[in-house]
């Protein structure tokens, strides 16, 4: 009788923990299957998180390339800054990119590598004008106008949330190479 007890025990603690234990180990194996959105996203959207990642991309290369060219304490504080505020963006858009199921390119593209060539035959004020005016200017105006129109076109809320989330960066970054561009040129006016 008392063996029957400590099976019917057994039994009642087994069924227990077949119950609370399964859905534990089910919620973990579709855990991967919610986590790779690729499939959910619309192309619009990958591209997106492609662009923000090339753009960044390129902004770390060339500010490393200014780092080690510039012979100017303004640049190479500018650079400095895009180094960092890009590396983190850079990395904010790879972990989007991987909870998304997105591929992203490991390089710049044609274009920015093209940039990136022609500010290495350069040196002296000459790379300085050269990298203030494509990287500092024309690329951060480029990528504010791709951000806004991500931020407005996105489907998906994280997408539309890294644009939001870096847009108030490129407007400092583009604000910051207008007021060197100015202050180089000998303009004041407040444009």
């Amino acid at each position: 009788m008392q063996n029957n007890q400590v099976l019917k025990k057994l039994l009642a603690v087994g069924v227990l923990a077949v119950m609370f234990g399964a859905p534990g180990v089910q919620a973990q194996t579709a855990q991967p299957a919610t986590s790779s959105g690729a499939a959910k996203l619309s192309a619009a959207d990958k591209k997106g998180i492609t662009d923000m990642a090339v753009a960044n991309m390129a902004e770390v290369e060339t500010g490393k390339l200014a780092l080690s060219k510039s012979q100017n304490a303004e640049v190479k504080t500018f650079a400095q800054q895009m180094v960092d505020d890009h590396g983190k963006a850079l990395a904010d858009v790879q972990a989007l990119a991987q909870a998304k199921g997105v591929t992203l390119p490991t390089e710049p593209d044609a274009k920015h590598k093209a940039m990136a060539a022609k500010l290495e035959k350069l040196s002296g004020d000459a790379f300085d004008k050269e990298y203030m005016k494509q990287a500092g200017l024309a690329d951060h105006k480029a990528t504010h106008a791709k951000l806004k129109k991500i931020s407005k076109g996105a489907k998906d809320a994280d997408v539309k949330a890294a644009a939001d989330k870096t847009i108030p960066t490129v407007e400092q970054h583009l604000k910051a190479a207008q007021q060197m561009s100015m202050a180089k040129s000998g303009t004041t006016s407040g444009k």
